[in-house]
């Protein structure tokens, strides 16, 4: 069985927004002497984890929560039950605090005392298992036990945990090791950030004493083909969802769809900026996994009748070819499809690439 799943992928975006820093700004990059749009890790893991495509094919029970307000809801939890507020969130603070060290003992309106000071990745086991002990506390008015606040597990049926892993600082027995890694997205060319100056108009101001805008205002934006890289580790995929083999080809079914179909949602509405991937290789193998993103240090210019898409192929294309004839194949087997000359498909992919861990 091959051991390491590797994908590139290519997708145009219109004028957007998808992923800000902390000015408000695209986020950039400086490759090749030349500055790139991005779009970070993070932005992609979250819009993929919690899009509709991603449920619909792994399920709710397999999909964790990032959350730091657990301690919130089993603080309802037993207030719905009877218990007095004091002791209330002294419960939930015990049960909550399994999962993170909890914010100062201070009550306020905010709940401030119930969140958890970092986000906490809980799985769908273990956050049954904490709602289950506040009802159970609630039921017969009683403080948890020391033994029933042993909550953590090592989570074997949450995909997205399996895929991006987790840290848990106060109980690292419970880490878990992330099986896909995920580049930051970069366009193949030269792109710079532009500035959108916009007005509205005050519908009830009819314009006898003032024709001015009602609001301006001020966004950055940004357009671009990007080039992104994920590598996963089967062996390791399958290991997190506890060998099952069934579960980890969801997985990866639902990750593939994410990858070419989900975008992040920053300004969607203002910018409408979803877009499919135009182009996808997978490829499997056991050698040792490597990014070709070395292809894009010369920021690809269109030219003539050559376009930026087929040109950003081309260049992949012949990093691939090279790094096989200096190293040796790098992988067993490749798959691909291209929607601009409409080759192959995304379920002829997602076929092979399931056929990993099954």
């Amino acid at each position: 069985m091959s051991r390491f799943v590797q994908l590139h992928a290519l997708t145009a975006y219109p004028p957007a927004n998808l992923n800000r820093d902390d000015t408000g700004r695209p986020k950039t990059a400086l490759l090749g002497d030349a500055q790139r749009l991005r779009i970070s890790s993070q932005s992609l893991k979250r819009a993929w984890r919690t899009s509709e495509v991603f449920e619909q094919t792994v399920g709710e029970s397999h999909r964790g929560t990032r959350t730091k307000r657990l301690g919130i809801e089993l603080h309802e939890t037993l207030t719905n039950a009877g218990i007095a507020d004091k002791q209330a969130r002294e419960w939930a603070r015990a049960i909550a605090g399994q999962f993170g060290k909890l914010k100062a003992d201070k009550a306020t309106e905010a709940n401030d005392d119930l969140q958890i000071e970092q986000l906490a990745h809980v799985s769908p086991d273990e956050r049954r298992a904490a709602a289950a002990l506040a009802a159970e506390c609630g039921k017969r008015k009683g403080a948890p036990t020391d033994e029933e606040l042993k909550l953590l597990r090592k989570p074997r049926e949450a995909v997205d945990i399996a895929m991006f892993g987790r840290m848990l600082a106060d109980a690292p027995a419970f880490n878990v090791e992330a099986a896909v890694q995920v580049a930051h997205a970069i366009t193949v060319h030269k792109a710079a950030v532009e500035d959108d100056y916009f007005s509205a108009v005050d519908d009830l101001n009819a314009g006898l004493e003032d024709k001015g805008a009602g609001h301006i205002g001020e966004r950055g934006y940004g357009a671009g083909l990007f080039y992104l890289y994920l590598c996963i580790d089967c062996e390791l995929l399958r290991d997190n969802l506890g060998r099952d083999a069934e579960l980890a080809g969801r997985a990866l079914q639902a990750l593939l769809h994410a990858v070419t179909q989900v975008a992040p949602t920053g300004m969607q509405n203002s910018f409408g900026s979803r877009a499919y991937a135009s182009w996808l290789l997978a490829e499997k193998g056991s050698q040792q996994p490597r990014s070709l993103v070395q292809a894009i240090l010369k920021p690809v210019r269109p030219w003539g009748e050559h376009d930026m898409l087929s040109l950003a192929v081309q260049a992949l294309q012949q990093r691939l070819d090279n790094f096989d004839k200096v190293y040796g194949a790098c992988a067993d087997a490749r798959c691909h499809f291209d929607a601009e000359k409409g080759e192959g498909s995304l379920a002829e992919v997602v076929a092979f690439v399931k056929g990993c861990v099954q």
